[in-house]
């Protein structure tokens, strides 16, 4: 079996795999409740605002080093006998979590726009908890196309 990166990136199914991804972030933001819910809603609002199309430009900007970055943990599923991607990145959940998180946290220094560069710099104090609990759905989204 290839790298994720391979697979997820195939000409075939990126674009698949963006529109899916794309999903995931707006139920997940929608998702969200409380006071933190609240602002991440707000940012996520102002980020969609900045340019039409930004997310799934956002997302295909990031897939292929998002990719790379999830290969170790798809690689030690293959080898973990586990039925799903599920059952073997939710214990390591916040680890993946960090890995993606450290992406955006280098991607958001080159950020040009003001208002993205402090919409990033105010939600992500919260983004580890976030992002933690996308993990399972971008875990579906391995074992949909992996």
């Amino acid at each position: 079996m290839g790298s994720l990166k391979d697979i997820l990136t195939a000409d075939d199914v990126r674009r698949n795999v963006i529109d899916d991804c794309c999903r995931l972030i707006e139920d997940e933001v929608r998702s969200k409740r409380g006071m933190s819910g609240l602002a991440l809603k707000a940012g996520f609002k102002a980020f969609k605002k900045v340019k039409p199309g930004a997310l799934p430009m956002a997302v295909d900007n990031l897939l292929d080093d998002f990719a790379d970055a999830v290969d170790p943990y798809y690689q030690d599923h293959l080898e973990s006998g586990n039925s799903t991607a599920v059952q073997s990145f939710r214990p390591r959940a916040r680890e993946i979590a960090n890995g993606l998180l450290a992406i955006t946290d280098r991607k958001a220094q080159r950020f040009e726009r003001g208002v993205v560069r402090k919409t990033y710099e105010k939600l992500r104090p919260t983004a580890v908890n976030h992002t933690t609990d996308a993990i399972p759905g971008v875990a579906r989204l391995v074992d949909k196309y992996a």
